[in-house]
């Protein structure tokens, strides 16, 4: 006994197909799947394992590529200036205009604004590489689709660099606001002190402090297991709004910009993915599973 076959008008056997609602070895289901996988969208939309010396080449590139964009846009200070004091002005009028008060409020604590600085030159950086490293050893099949949100994320910000060139609130002329590096002479951040002339200072718009340190949170609190380190992922990037903040690197209108272009990260992804990307297969489609095995793609 089988499954039934189709006899076809040369006697050969067809091959039986799939119900509508059955699900298929990757955890999706047969309306799921529209896309066949020898198109350009189907190839697009099934995960793949990641080859790890491709992955270090890529990001490596593309981060050089990042910085050197980013520190060569023209450093048009009195647009930047200009642009700062509007920003100014209109958190004035939202009744947001706190970056100042808390500026100097939190410089006031030597311990908790060094500590800043630190967190500001340095988690940036290693939060965000720590997520991508986790996600290429425990979440394979949904590395791709969270890399491409974050690849894209940056590449808008850029833009943003270029048509907006933004003072930070620490630049600004007559704006009383004090440059936590420079007063402390903590070491690493390339935004001011000793290595402010490597970085390009006008590139406040929109804040990829915010932008990637979201983009680990909502990672971390979706795909993460222990309850502890879901409640870290929630509050890592309000972490990282009070440090841009006390420190003076950013206006409060800097992080919305982050946030809304890793709203268009994650929607370009869901328009090439066709769902939510951490609800993509675990594990890629090169994984067999043993027949009558439980699937850990869809885990």
């Amino acid at each position: 006994m089988g499954e039934p076959t189709a006899k076809t008008v040369n006697d050969r056997t067809a091959t039986p197909t799939h119900s509508a609602g059955a699900t298929l070895p990757d955890g999706a289901t047969g309306v799921a799947r529209t896309e066949p996988r020898h198109t350009l969208l189907g190839r697009l939309r099934t995960p793949r394992r990641p080859r790890l010396w491709f992955e270090i080449l890529l990001i490596g590139v593309s981060y050089w590529l990042y910085s050197l964009v980013r520190n060569a846009v023209p450093e048009q200070e009195r647009v930047a200036l200009r642009h700062a004091s509007s920003v100014w002005s209109f958190e004035g009028h939202l009744g947001l205009d706190i970056e100042r008060s808390v500026n100097h409020s939190v410089n006031s604590v030597t311990w908790l604004i060094v500590g800043m600085n630190y967190y500001y030159a340095t988690l940036h950086f290693v939060i965000t590489i720590g997520v991508l490293v986790w996600l290429y050893r425990a979440h394979p099949g949904r590395y791709g689709a969270a890399r491409l949100v974050l690849f894209v994320t940056t590449a808008i910000a850029l833009v943003g660099f270029y048509l907006y060139p933004l003072a930070p609130p620490r630049l600004m002329t007559g704006g009383d606001f004090i440059d936590t590096v420079q007063v402390h002479h903590t070491w690493g951040s390339m935004a001011s002190g000793n290595l402010a002339h490597v970085s390009n200072q006008y590139a406040a718009m929109p804040s990829m402090h915010i932008g990637w340190s979201l983009w680990c949170g909502i990672t971390i609190a979706t795909l993460a297991t222990p309850l502890w380190a879901k409640i870290l992922g929630g509050l890592y990037p309000l972490f990282t709004l009070s440090v841009i903040i006390s420190t003076g690197n950013h206006f409060w209108l800097d992080a919305f910009g982050g946030i809304a272009c890793l709203a268009v990260g994650y929607g370009v992804a869901y328009l090439i993915y066709g769902r939510w990307i951490y609800r993509l297969p675990r594990q890629p489609v090169d994984r067999t599973v043993a027949p009558g095995a439980s699937d850990p793609r869809t885990a």
